[in-house]
């Protein structure tokens, strides 16, 4: 067997386990000012913050650009929200979507929830909207050979790139 030398994934496998009280996406939303408290790294990859929503990239992504819409209330479904979530969330979506195409020129997009524990959530207490950009031939010798993903580009730099693009189309469509 071989093994791939991940060390950033050390801090999340040895740290405390989470409860719904200090959920990763409470801690994100909650905070709106430079100097509040925050959980440590998870502000930093907020991509866009609306009304009911906001926009996260995913800290272990199935590929650069990987993000998440979460409702800003610690909800477990869509069926527990009202039709201004959904709404929004469907619009940010959207977004994403168009946003993806423009800075990683993605092929397709893939968007889910996995709801429950038994649909593979791993944080079920919080509802939120995976979207994946996608290429054709995506799938590498890494990933067939390896059972392994390959993550090229820093987090810093796809936060940047994406909060420009989706800064901007938010601001052109008027939905701030």
């Amino acid at each position: 067997m071989r093994s791939l030398l991940t060390p950033w994934r050390y801090e999340y496998l040895a740290g405390p386990r989470r409860t719904a009280v200090d959920c990763i996406f409470c801690s994100a939303v909650k905070p709106t000012g430079a100097d509040a408290p925050r959980a440590p790294g998870e502000a930093d990859l907020v991509v866009h913050r609306a009304a009911r929503n906001f926009i996260i990239l995913n800290r272990y992504p199935y590929a650069n650009g990987h993000m998440m819409i979460v409702p800003n209330e610690h909800l477990a479904s869509p069926s527990a929200s009202d039709h201004q979530q959904r709404a929004e969330m469907f619009d940010l979506a959207a977004t994403c979507e168009a946003a993806l195409r423009e800075v990683y020129a993605a092929d397709g997009i893939n968007m889910g929830m996995n709801l429950g524990r038994a649909a593979g959530a791993g944080i079920e207490s919080h509802f939120h909207l995976h979207i994946v950009p996608r290429w054709e031939g995506d799938t590498n010798f890494m990933a067939v050979t390896a059972d392994t993903r390959i993550i090229p580009e820093d987090f810093a730099k796809t936060l940047s790139r994406l909060k420009v693009v989706i800064g901007r189309m938010v601001d052109a469509a008027g939905k701030g």
